[in-house]
């Protein structure tokens, strides 16, 4: 049985209608089949469109995965990505063709590589606190920076989850915001009054006017364009270099460290471990239980000086009251400039 049909198969049906996976995903696997074609068509030195779905051994897996971390130098956590990919595959296999099920069961057994896992890169809320110091609120693009920066950690969700934010997805008057995360579910979170606030401010009066694609984008770039996983990144990379020293960044991812963030400041309060495995949107509440095992010995004034940061309201931020000071002055200028 040829090869490449089923492959055809498995991204233009399996994959978006009968198992419904993200673009995200068929991005990801597509990616990995990239990489797996032309080896298993150097493996048994024939073409491509030669390969057949009896190709499929353990053997010739096994080592296209050596060769990701030997040749590629891939991380083990990439590694068992492209298995993943294989393995959907597989799934379809048995599901659209039971007499290949032996191939199948042959690419699902074989395991994941287990790897050493990294230490939890979360930031104290002190270092919040200063990291929201650090944005200057004199042009529009800093208001957005400094809004952004309280929705990551209040809602603690992923650089993706925060770019394909909607407007209609915040709720003002109940203070929750909708989150559509992995796997096309969507999560609804409650939010701090502050952040709240400064969401409202900032889509009423320092939002940049959006090109015609993304009017219903929550936040946008300079360029009048949906502000991307990687534009988030940027800004949060900015203001933790700002208000942090470099060895203190040395283990911390600049946007994720905000997610762990709120999940250790929700242990830390005494949530329920479900209640931070809905609020992050995780699958599993074994990927939660991680934060279980951290050392939170924390002054509590430290907790209660933030605490009283986000249910404030925006006439007890200084940082507001500055910017609309600057403002005021500027249109005093004009104002003298027009006499």
């Amino acid at each position: 049985m040829k090869l490449s049909p089923c492959i055809r198969q498995f991204f233009d049906q399996y994959l978006p209608h009968i198992k419904g996976g993200s673009e995200h995903t068929l991005k990801a696997y597509r990616d990995a089949f990239r990489l797996f074609l032309p080896f298993a068509a150097r493996f048994y030195g024939i073409k491509i469109k030669s390969l057949r779905v009896e190709h499929l051994s353990s053997v010739l897996i096994i080592a296209f995965l050596e060769d990701l971390q030997k040749e590629r130098k891939n991380l083990v956590k990439t590694r068992n990505h492209r298995l993943a990919a294989l393995k959907s595959f597989a799934k379809m296999l048995r599901f659209k063709y039971p007499e290949q099920r032996e191939v199948a069961d042959t690419i699902l057994n074989i395991p994941q590589k287990r790897a050493q896992k990294p230490l939890i890169g979360f930031l104290y809320q002190d270092e919040i606190l200063k990291v929201f110091q650090a944005v200057e609120l004199k042009t529009k693009e800093g208001f957005r920076d400094y809004a952004l920066l309280h929705l990551l950690y209040d809602s603690g969700a992923r650089a993706t989850e925060m770019a394909t934010l909607n407007l209609d997805y915040f709720d003002s008057q109940n203070k929750t915001m909708v989150i559509l995360g992995k796997g096309n579910r969507f999560r609804i979170i409650q939010i701090e009054t502050k952040t709240c606030h400064l969401l409202q401010l900032y889509i009423r009066k320092y939002r940049i006017p959006p090109q015609l694609p993304y009017q219903d984008i929550l936040f946008i770039n300079q360029r009048g364009e949906a502000l991307t996983r990687h534009g988030i990144y940027r800004i949060c990379k900015k203001y933790l270099e700002k208000a942090l020293p470099p060895k203190r960044l040395k283990n911390i991812n600049p946007v994720h460290s905000f997610r762990h963030s709120r999940a250790v400041n929700m242990l830390y309060s005494g949530h329920p471990i479900t209640d931070i495995k809905n609020h992050l949107g995780h699958d599993s509440i074994q990927s939660t239980e991680i934060y279980l095992h951290l050392d939170l010995n924390r002054r509590r004034h430290i907790q209660n000086r933030f605490i009283r940061h986000m249910q404030s309201v925006l006439t007890d931020d200084s940082k507001i009251e500055e910017l609309l000071q600057y403002e005021n002055e500027g249109d005093l200028m004009v104002w003298l400039d027009s006499l």
